[in-house]
């Protein structure tokens, strides 16, 4: 049985927000089409995470995405960067099946960013908030253009689901 409320199969069209609170968080948030489990599983799957994690508008591929994910897992994605590669890795410190995960940022010689996702479920759709805590204002102000990747990549991420709606029959 497809777990999505009858007649929805399709994005739900609804524009993320954008949220600065106070002077180091940002947080994007976008209601997806789909249960928690499987927006949960987009976001800890790798061969799920490669298929929306990266803007069409970005013009990159992931080369690669290793994700250990429970307490004290690692993840690694790599992308091409002009004539070499540019890497995003951490640690996974909370990992809560369908509701919450909590990832480390360490790729940064300005410091740890601490990303905390959130995963509320309500009638079949779920409310998705990515939380990124920066260790500073410095750093916080200089990451909110690449915040602004969050927003497409979530849409991108309500695109998959609804392929996956179709493919979750129980």
């Amino acid at each position: 049985m497809d777990e999505r409320k009858d007649g929805d199969g399709a994005p739900t069209q609804e524009r993320p927000t954008v949220e600065r609170r106070g002077e180091r968080e940002l947080v994007v948030t976008r209601t997806i089409n789909g249960p928690a489990r499987l927006v949960f599983e987009a976001f800890t799957k790798a061969e799920l995470f490669r298929q929306w994690w990266v803007p069409r508008s970005f013009g990159l591929s992931m080369l690669s995405c290793v994700m250990d994910v429970r307490v004290g897992g690692e993840y690694r994605v790599v992308f091409p960067y002009e004539d070499s590669t540019m890497e995003f890795f951490g640690t996974y410190v909370e990992v809560v099946p369908d509701s919450r995960l909590v990832w480390t940022n360490e790729e940064s010689d300005g410091g740890v960013t601490v990303t905390t996702v959130t995963f509320d479920e309500v009638d079949g759709r779920t409310v998705v908030a990515v939380h990124d805590l920066y260790p500073s204002k410095d750093a916080a102000d200089a990451a909110a253009g690449s915040t602004g990747a969050m927003p497409e990549a979530l849409e991108q991420l309500d695109e998959l689901l609804v392929g996956l709606g179709s493919t979750n029959a129980e």
